[in-house]
């Protein structure tokens, strides 16, 4: 991921790294791949950040079943908790103090 990443940045693209969706031969060289990627300006994220970033609008109504399932399936205990109103409300992410 470095390479092609480091090549964009070099032509001036904006790079976003989907982080847990990708790998190195080792823990190790995944997170320096990474941190050479943050240094030269590249955008390190989330698949779940790129998801919300995708849904946008979270009163888009014709995509909440969709998002819905992704959460419930790929997102543990938190994304099974999820649910979307169809007023683009998004319940069951609150968080409780301890």
């Amino acid at each position: 991921m470095v390479l092609p990443a480091l090549s964009a940045l070099e032509e001036g693209r904006e790079v976003y790294v989907v982080a847990d969706a990708s790998g190195g031969t080792s823990a190790e060289a995944h997170q320096l791949g990474l941190q050479r990627i943050t240094q030269a300006g590249g955008v390190p994220l989330t698949w779940l950040q790129v998801l919300g970033e995708f849904q946008r609008d979270w009163a888009g109504a014709e995509t909440h079943a969709a998002v819905e399932s992704i959460l419930h399936a790929h997102a543990g205990a938190w994304g099974r908790s999820v649910r979307i109103g169809h007023d683009g409300s998004v319940r069951g992410t609150e968080q409780t103090a301890s």
